[in-house]
């Protein structure tokens, strides 16, 4: 039968699919997407709220008092912002406004799967840096660059494995990458950092013309059903950025929780603290049980679990599913031993360590 197809490239890739299927059960503890564990902050709703007459019209192409928020806020420059359906939609901006066929953007071998996909769709060529101990190697990186190489993705805080590099080994790594080459940094955790050698890399865009920082409201302000990312970068890359992505991208009722969000400062405290708190009791929890789980200043942790039959981690991924309690496994990430979950509140985190316990008892 005749019938159109899609380019070679599209027709051999997998779709992106998050676990977020809820299973049968009274209670469902979704720990599966990296989800904030309070839900959005009070004022965001009530901000979202008063949009409910307005959603008839479309909003602004770019929110400027979002960004003059924002900027106020990380001490950046406003003009400097674009805005987007998630960061997602940034990554794949970038990746159709500067890959051609042929073309290479590198990323870490454990780093976000949407880099390689994104990279893909635009007809370029994804090519995998090697991690240390699944941790980012900025001279792995240096050595995958090629005549070819237009973009390098780095997520700092890393998706999936939690680790991070300092503001010292990103200024390296870019100080080493030819001018034409993009530096994305990819901070969505950025807020649950609490280390004192980590940057945003903002500074980086502030100083050099081939940077851009990606940030989310997704996950620390819970946010993440209005799909709402932003980036920062020079003019010439938000120009380019705008030739390929989708107007009104933010969407107004997601603008106005953003507002709304940015000017609580005491729900951020408190996001932060019980994130810190709960993400270091679960991680001693697991490894008192005889688990690894890989340091992490994200909200989630990346667990190794044995490859004793019965107790891997696909075994233990279904036997939580069937409790109720959703995670993450990472065969799609080329760690088949590893679960990922998220933090959430301080009685789904004693619910989550309980029944880790019995699975890995035989109950």
């Amino acid at each position: 039968m005749t019938q159109p197809k899609p380019r070679p490239t599209i027709a051999e890739m997998v779709r992106y699919q998050p676990n977020l299927g809820a299973p049968v059960t009274d209670r469902v503890i979704r720990l599966s997407a990296n989800e904030g564990a309070f839900g959005p902050s009070p004022k965001a709703l009530a901000a979202m709220e008063e949009q409910s007459n307005l959603l008839h019209w479309y909003p602004e192409e770019e929110p400027v008092e979002l960004a003059e928020k924002i900027a106020s806020k990380y001490d950046l420059n406003p003009e400097n912002m674009v805005f987007g359906c998630g960061s997602d939609e940034l990554i794949m901006a970038i990746c159709q406004a500067y890959l051609d066929p042929g073309d290479e953007a590198i990323h870490t071998e454990y780093g976000f799967i949407m880099y390689p996909m994104s990279t893909k769709v635009a007809g370029g060529s994804p090519v995998p840096a090697p991690d240390n101990n699944f941790k980012v190697d900025v001279d792995s990186i240096l050595d995958c660059v090629t005549s070819r190489t237009r973009v390098v993705f780095l997520a700092n805080p890393n998706n999936p494995t939690g680790s991070y590099l300092s503001r010292n080994e990103v200024a390296r790594l870019h100080s080493k990458l030819p001018k034409d080459v993009l530096l994305v940094i990819d901070a969505a955790y950025s807020e649950f950092v609490v280390r004192n050698d980590y940057s945003s890399g903002a500074e980086l865009v502030d100083k050099y013309e081939n940077v851009i920082m990606l940030r989310t409201f997704s996950k620390l302000y819970s946010l993440a059903g209005l799909r709402l990312g932003w980036g920062y970068a020079k003019p010439h890359i938000l120009d380019a950025l705008h030739v390929v992505k989708q107007p009104f991208g933010a969407n107004r009722a997601a603008v106005s929780a953003a507002l709304a969000s940015l000017d609580d400062q005491e729900f951020i405290d408190k996001a932060v603290e019980h994130n810190e708190k709960w993400r270091t009791w679960t991680a001693s929890k697991f490894e008192e049980l005889g688990l690894i789980c890989l340091p992490s200043i994200t909200n989630f942790l990346m667990v190794k679990f044995p490859n004793d039959d019965g107790k891997t981690a696909n075994n233990a991924g279904s036997f939580l599913a069937s409790r109720g309690i959703m995670t993450r496994g990472m065969s799609g990430y080329g760690a088949p031993d590893y679960l990922r979950l998220s933090i959430g509140t301080e009685d789904e985190m004693k619910i989550v360590v309980k029944n880790v316990a019995e699975f890995l008892r035989g109950e």
